[in-house]
């Protein structure tokens, strides 16, 4: 099963309005907090992978998970094979990877607010340090498909296909923080 997503920068007022008009369903909104962890074998940015702990808390309570993200698997979209499982103990899911060797990388700090549009999860996302972004996601066999369909969702909350950000929230954060301790050289 794949994760296909697409993502763009965006003002969520009149993305929410649209939804809205659009009789997209409310899911909620969430805090996580995300320490995503290099590997002692290889180079997750290298590689394109990603493994990280996520902490979610929203009004009902607290859900831990450990997610595994293969690299991308095509040019188009954010589109990767994804693994996700809950953890009863986040600390102790961190102790455990970091006693195997895996060492803490970064940390992504966002508040979500989740649609349910047709077949298509629409998060607004508001990303400590970045700004505001908008993903349209599901999981699909067919990949194509699912990526078209997004294509459209995209479009009908009248944003710009073409604007796609394809790098993750980790690497955004990543790249802004090597732009900036470059400028601190200089």
């Amino acid at each position: 099963m794949y994760e296909v997503e697409l993502k763009v920068e965006a003002e969520h007022g009149p993305i929410r309005e649209r939804l809205s008009e659009l009789g997209a369903e409310p899911r909620g909104r969430v805090r996580q907090v995300d320490t995503y962890y290099d590997a002692p074998h290889r180079s997750f940015a290298e590689t394109d992978e990603a493994l990280r702990v996520r902490e979610e808390r929203d009004d009902d309570g607290r859900w831990i998970g450990v997610t595994y993200k293969g690299p991308l698997v095509e040019a188009e979209s954010k589109t990767r094979e994804e693994h996700e499982t809950a953890v009863e103990d986040g600390d102790e899911m961190r102790a455990v990877l970091e006693g195997v060797g895996f060492a803490p990388a970064e940390t992504v700090e966002k508040e979500r607010e989740r649609f349910r549009y047709r077949e298509y999860t629409v998060t607004l996302d508001a990303v400590d340090g970045l700004g505001e972004f908008v993903e349209v996601e599901t999981e699909a066999e067919a990949v194509e498909e699912a990526r078209e369909g997004a294509i459209a969702v995209l479009r009908e909350l009248d944003l710009d296909p073409d604007e796609q950000v394809r790098t993750s929230y980790l690497g955004l954060l990543l790249e802004d923080r090597d732009q900036r301790d470059a400028s601190n050289v200089q």
